[in-house]
């Protein structure tokens, strides 16, 4: 599963093209639209699906290790992917299982929780820049700038306003880091009301998993319309030529893992970095080699 040609849905199409949101022109996108356990391309099954990513490892070990060493040479280029979705939807999943995939140590990995006194006393988007992968690196973000456009909204934290200029914000930051070298892949990760409900009932019944379980998020349940709701405004707002979302269908997990380790392959392929040229004298240091 390595190789582009074998995971191509129909027509040839790429995953990245399958998944990418397309806003409509006059209105919303629709999540009602996207099956949260559909299977637009790749494996049909569980363990199809567990060998398929586990076949990935080696060509996105190889892509981030060039990518690394491209970086020695001034190649600024860098990856950075965003995970957003409802709680349970498997963001800490997608790092644990996906991320491994990679080497550690060209990994930057940073979970945005509620902002602390000193971050609010920054423009919103200052805790992000600090927190972007160096040249070179691969970035993971475990919820993200989105948040003050998604929980702000459902918790009316900023008025309309401010809202809507924050997502101009976000569209000119973004399309700052793409000139600047950055390759950003936007994954929302969708799942269903009755699939969370499922996750939540499974972290009660499990002593190793009751650790991850909030009361607190019984009660977001019950603003799940209005959460879908401003997701589907950022799908709308934010989903642009230099910065696309994506919606993977995350019902399955094993179909989760796949999707995002295909979509972070098939954009370091397309970024095909390679390794630098030697900048000493190959010969002249294997003679010495062989001297000594």
């Amino acid at each position: 599963m390595s190789g582009s040609k074998s995971v191509k849905g129909a027509g040839g199409t790429p995953l990245r093209e399958l998944l990418r949101v397309r806003p409509e022109p006059d209105g919303p996108v629709g999540l009602g639209a996207y099956d949260p356990s559909a299977l637009p391309a790749g494996p049909r099954d569980k363990a199809a699906g567990r060998a398929a990513t586990a076949a990935l490892a080696k060509p996105l070990a190889g892509l981030q290790e060039r990518l690394y060493a491209a970086a020695t040479a001034g190649d600024r280029r860098r990856l950075l992917l965003v995970l957003q979705g409802m709680d349970t939807s498997g963001k800490g999943g997608t790092v644990k299982h996906v991320i491994g995939l990679f080497n550690p140590s060209g990994c930057r990995i940073t979970g945005f929780k509620a902002p602390t006194p000193e971050e609010k006393e920054h423009p919103f988007l200052w805790r992000v820049e600090k927190a972007l992968p160096r040249a070179g690196e691969i970035g993971i973000f475990d919820r993200s700038h989105y948040e003050d456009v998604l929980i702000a909204r459902v918790r009316a934290l900023a008025p309309p306003e401010i809202l809507e200029g924050r997502y101009k914000e976000i569209n000119a930051f973004e399309r700052a880091l793409a000139d600047d070298g950055v390759t950003l892949v936007k994954v929302f990760l969708h799942i269903g009301f009755e699939e969370q409900r499922a996750r939540l009932l499974r972290r009660l019944d499990r002593p190793d998993k009751r650790w991850k379980f909030d009361p607190g998020d019984i009660g977001e349940r019950r603003l799940w319309p209005a959460y879908q709701e401003a997701y589907e405004r950022v799908l709308e707002r934010c989903s642009t030529p230099a910065a696309p979302w994506y919606v993977v269908p995350a019902n399955r997990k094993w179909y989760r893992d796949w999707a995002v380790s295909r979509l972070l392959l098939e954009h370091l392929e397309e970024m095909d970095p390679h390794y630098p040229p030697a900048r000493f004298d190959i010969e002249a240091c294997r003679a010495r080699l062989m001297a000594g």
